[in-house]
């Protein structure tokens, strides 16, 4: 039997954003596992300049990348939707091993499968370096609480 992932397309603008804030607890729990569940076992990505597929990747790829970007914190937002795509814009705060922080912003377009299931997910990212005193997002490590202010609300 195969696996189903709710919301399912086709979105509605309220099924859209429950569908990007469940990707944006996903990813706030770094646990590159249980992220990749969201995903069609021979799910396309395109991450910057890398090309990933299938879980197995997405598996490898996430713990390269929490590994490297590290106290992670992630705030997604639906730029638009239809049918069974939406578009996505995000912003994450990080740090490197020597203490320098960032902001990354991006934006991901992505389809699901008819079970709700990403089978593509195509993401362009910029990191901007920041001060330590700049950062936005002060959340203990995991989820997002209801009430911090999303992108818009913070102006990024």
């Amino acid at each position: 039997m195969r696996m189903s992932r709710p919301p399912l397309p086709p979105f509605t603008a309220e099924t859209a954003a429950q569908k990007v804030r469940l990707a944006e607890d996903a990813w706030n729990s770094r646990d590159p596992e249980r992220v990749s569940l969201a995903y069609t076992e021979d799910s396309v990505w395109r991450n910057r300049a890398e090309f990933i597929s299938g879980r197995d990747d997405i598996v490898a790829f996430l713990t390269r990348k929490w590994a490297r970007e590290l106290d992670y914190r992630l705030i997604k937002e639906v730029w638009t939707w239809n049918d069974n795509r939406i578009a996505v814009r995000f912003a994450y705060e990080w740090h490197d091993d020597s203490g320098h922080w960032f902001r990354s912003y991006g934006n991901e377009n992505w389809e699901f499968d008819e079970a709700g299931l990403m089978r593509r997910r195509v993401a362009s990212i910029n990191d901007l370096p920041i001060a330590e005193s700049e950062r936005k997002y002060h959340w203990p490590l995991g989820r997002r609480p209801d009430d911090h202010p999303g992108l818009s609300a913070l102006g990024l």
